[in-house]
């Protein structure tokens, strides 16, 4: 490229009527945009859209070069625009390039690069002013352009991004994520077309990092938001002091960090991040294009610094409401920003009404919430966030004037009340403001609070239901962890029973459920319509950023297309229920075979209700709080773990006064309600669904373990019931529903890992794999699989051509990602995904000889994400798991007694029997073993 000097010199040797004088203006503009775009200097800016003015009056109409001068000028002016923010300048540079495209029809070499000059003119007119219609042309061109420019094409790599960017845009606008995902692949194959070294590098690499913190705020994989930062900074790297575009890179690089703060709390990020908004405000003067955005990075930066530093670092808030306010004031109505302007500045101000108790700023705060709202109409986005924001701001005023006037408080549960007619697809933020919504209800103690919690549980099967079935997605499920357990609180508070039962299996075990739901939908020779209604459901995951007048006819046709799917899905065997929530009487049948009793644990209250097949529930109050329970659930894991490695009789005592504990606030008053009701008969079988912190307590074991009774007999719960657990009601239902193989068509393989890879070596596999082989070789088929040939692939192919499994290896639970909970093979572990994704025909029975094999996620337990649920909804009608660590002798001990007692007396088994079996194989080695070995192992299912 030629030095400006040069070009200048090369011009004044091109005086007016020269021949080559047209040559050396163009030569001369370039070379001045070109070193604005590195050095970032007005006044080159300025001359190149004088030279190019110049160079347009030497190509009247007619003029072979006039198309090209039409779409430079545009440039330059198109450049001034994103510098000084002038409209006219960009309104001319679009009417300029509507005016080069008209002399550039099908056929012509530029058509393509005319197509792309004009579309980011509209794509920039609609980013400052918001006109969805430039929006659209703008991407109609982009990809009428990137047709024209096939593999190989000089000018593929610009088309690529520009449509790239255009559909980023479009997303954020719609909220369509296959927009976003076809925007980020577009900017992938755009950067390997911008080598290092490339001039336009620098831009790919930004944009692609902006799609993949826009789809990290949608999905929720960090790899994305991590992959984001990183990308910036490499962008960042080729933008040095002085470049027109590193006030976007800064900016740009901030937010992402900011995001990465909230998410995991790391000082260094928001440190950084408070740097870079601050140096990147500096580059963007009065009249940049890009300095209401800027303005608002620094403040959520300041905001959040506030936030971390708490009250003496007021100064920041303050700061931040002044950032917040300048930006909104750039940002004049019909502004796509406005609405999120306003809302973060009432947020700003809410902060600091908290910190000075000025009611000045909690009204100014409702106003401006109102005012956002106002701009939001029922198909936007993020309505449901501000229509939360300004319902909390009216109850906070509301709790200001001593709950004397009432006016707030109707306000915001009319409000609220809006939530339940939502006409759109439900997102992240529709969830947590019926969250909220339930929150608020219970605090005020308001009429509305089932209402909300019905709301929100519908609103949590729908979002999950619209999902990739993938873990990535399990986050959304621990953000509202303890929503199905508060709303069964708030129903038994209510006296509705029955609608407790239906709640809290609505709100639990989510993930499976809808795997099984699709997994169902599948089988029931619906595999095209399980396509159909994830691509659909993709599209409508948000609703449009538009009023519902100007919604496009596409969107409400895909709506009727879903729900179209829906009515289909709903007419296969078995799924009338489809994205409905299961009814009392449906779940009734898991008490087919005896009572189920939900123990439930709420911030609320502790309540346990007995399921029968035929009667209403029964309540049973618990005396005992969550904070008692979760203490009790923590006390006793951290004794299971420390048992062997000290004084073993202290922590025998310790394990029986827990259990007698929970015997007398739990499982002692359910028994008695069992018994005087004649619910259940000496060794009745029975079924626990407990939730919350109850899912790691072995209400199985509970009792008050007497020395002695009157009658020389234990009056623990074993002594009066034969306990079962289950995840769900609903999946007792599935396995009570699946009919077993003829015992001639059944096969049980039994694997053993006794040398896993990375893992200590377990001795007593290989005797473990011979007592059950000399038990069962004989009854059924059988096959071995063990050490080399025990490998991932391995037990998986043995799983599909076999119903019966025992295994026996090391359990590996991770509390942290329970999808990477796994089984140690020879080569590795065998996770719950890798379970996830095997398909078994009619599993019946499993024996989980491996430690902690029921322990799942520490922050949500309630969605039994854990190795024996991984099995159970796998298929698996009966499973045998273990609570904590098993003894390599002691299960060999047990699998030997529980065997001798799985066959009957016709030499056949059932997996039906398994729960009894395993309750007289632990009778015959009560003396044999000690306690917290013999109480280890349950049984899940039927």
């Amino acid at each position: 490229m030629r030095s400006v000097e040069d070009c200048r010199a090369a011009l004044r040797e091109c005086p007016p009527g020269h021949p080559h004088r047209l040559t050396s203006l163009k030569n001369l503009t370039t070379s001045l945009r070109d070193r604005f775009r590195q050095r970032g200097v007005p006044s080159d800016l300025d001359e190149a859209i004088e030279l190019n003015r110049a160079a347009l009056l030497l190509c009247p109409p007619g003029h072979s070069d006039r198309s090209t001068f039409l779409d430079n000028l545009a440039t330059s002016l198109r450049d001034r625009f994103r510098q000084r923010g002038v409209p006219s300048d960009l309104d001319e540079a679009i009417e300029l390039n509507r005016a080069a495209l008209k002399l550039r029809p099908p056929g012509h070499p530029l058509r393509s690069s005319s197509l792309s000059n004009l579309a980011m003119g509209l794509r920039n007119r609609f980013q400052h002013q918001g006109f969805v219609n430039d929006l659209d042309e703008s991407i109609e061109l982009l990809r009428a352009a990137l047709a024209l420019c096939p593999p190989g094409h000089p000018h593929r790599s610009s088309s690529l991004s520009n449509l790239a960017i255009s559909l980023s845009g479009k997303f954020q606008q719609r909220g369509v994520l296959s927009d976003l995902d076809e925007s980020i692949e577009l900017q992938r194959a755009a950067l390997v077309l911008y080598p290092s070294g490339h001039p336009d590098r620098s831009m790919s690499l930004g944009n692609l990092a902006i799609g993949l913190r826009y789809r990290f705020q949608q999905r929720g994989a960090v790899s994305d938001l991590d992959e984001s930062i990183e990308l910036h900074r490499a962008a960042l790297v080729l933008r040095p002091p002085g470049h027109s575009s590193r006030s976007s890179s800064l900016n740009s690089l901030a937010i992402s960090l900011q995001t990465r703060f909230q998410l995991q709390g790391n000082l260094d990020d928001l440190d950084q991040s408070l740097i870079l908004t601050q140096e990147a405000l500096a580059l963007c003067p009065p009249g940049h294009f890009e300095r209401s955005s800027c303005l608002d990075t620094t403040a959520n930066s300041l905001l959040a610094v506030f936030k971390q530093r708490g009250a003496r670092e007021v100064d920041y808030l303050d700061e931040s409401i002044v950032y917040h306010r300048a930006a909104l004031s750039l940002r004049a109505i019909g502004h796509p920003g406005r609405p999120s302007s306003l809302n973060d500045l009432a947020i700003c101000l809410g902060e600091r009404f908290h910190q000075r108790s000025m009611l000045s700023d909690l009204d100014e705060s409702i106003e401006l919430h109102r005012a956002a709202l106002a701009l939001c109409p029922s198909s936007h986005c993020d309505r449901s966030s501000f229509l939360n924001n300004l319902a909390l701001g009216l109850l906070i005023r509301f709790r200001q004037h001593d709950l004397k006037s009432s006016s707030d408080l109707d306000e915001a549960f009319m409000l609220y009340s809006q939530l339940s007619r939502i006409p759109h697809a439900i997102s992240r933020s529709d969830l947590r403001a019926a969250k909220s919504w339930a929150t608020s209800a219970e605090k005020f103690k308001h009429k509305s609070a089932l209402i909300a919690y019905q709301t929100a549980l519908k609103f949590l099967e729908q979002h999950v239901a619209l999902l990739v079935s993938s873990p990535h997605h399990f986050d959304i499920v621990r953000e509202v962890s303890s929503l199905a357990m508060d709303a069964f609180s708030c129903s038994v508070r209510c006296g509705h029973l029955a609608a407790a039962v239906e709640l809290v299996e609505q709100g639990r075990a989510v993930f499976w459920t809808q795997m099984i739901r699709f997994r169902t939908l599948s089988a029931s020779g619906g595999e095209v319509l399980a396509k159909e209604f994830m691509q659909l459901s993709s599209s409508l995951r948000h609703a449009f950023n538009v009023s519902t007048e100007k919604q496009p006819q596409s969107t409400r046709q895909l709506t009727m297309q879903l729900d179209g799917v829906i009515l289909r899905i709903r007419m296969l065997h078995g799924l009338h229920h489809f994205l409905l929530p299961q009814l009392f009487p449906n779940l009734q049948e898991a008490a087919r075979d005896g009572p189920v009793i939900i123990v439930n644990a709420s911030q609320y209250g502790c309540d346990a209700l007995i399921i029968t097949s035929t009667q209403d529930p029964v309540h049973i109050p618990l005396n005992v709080t969550q904070a008692e329970v979760s203490e009790l659930s923590s006390d006793f894991q951290s004794t299971t773990e420390r048992v062997g490695s000290s004084d073993h009789e202290l922590e025998s005592n310790k394990i029986i006064g827990i259990l007698r504990k929970l015997w007398d606030c739990v499982v002692g008053p359910v028994l008695q309600a069992l018994t005087s009701r004649k619910l259940i008969r000496r060794h009745s079988r029975i079924w626990w669904c407990p939730t919350a912190e109850f899912t790691l307590l072995p209400l199985h074991a509970a009792g008050p373990y007497k020395e002695k009774s009157h009658d020389g007999k234990s009056h623990n719960l074993s002594h009066f019931c034969i306990s079962s657990y289950i995840p769900t009601l609903a999946e007792l239902v599935r396995a009570r529903q699946q009919v077993s193989r003829d015992a001639a068509a059944q096969h049980f393989v039994a694997i053993g890992q006794a040398n896993p890879e990375g893992a200590k070596v377990l001795r007593s596999v290989d005797a473990e794999l011979s007592v059950v082989t000399q038990r069962l070789a004989h009854i059924l088929p059988f096959t071995q699989l063990a050490d080399s040939d025990a490998t991932v692939d391995g037990v998986v192919d043995a799983l599909s051509r076999n119903h019966w499994l025992h295994l026996a290896c090391h359990g590996m639970p991770n509390r942290k990602q329970p999808f990477e909970s796994s089984f140690a093979m020879r080569d590795g572990p065998l996770t719950i995904k890798k379970i996830m994704e095997s398909h078994w025909q009619d599993p019946e029975f499993a024996f989980l000889s491996a430690c902690h094999t029921t322990v799942g996620d520490e922050s949500s337990p309630d969605e039994a994400i854990h190795l024996a649920a991984a099995m159970q909804f796998s298929g698996f009608r009966s499973v045998i798991g273990s609570m904590w660590s098993v003894d390599d002798d002691v299960a060999h001990q047990l699998v030997s007694a529980f065997y001798d007692n799985m066959i009957d007396g016709s030499g056949r088994m059932d997996c039906t029997h398994a729960a009894v079996a395993l309750h007289k194989a632990v009778k015959t080695l009560r003396m044999k073993i000690p306690l917290e070995q013999r109480i280890v192992f349950v049984h899940i299912g039927v």
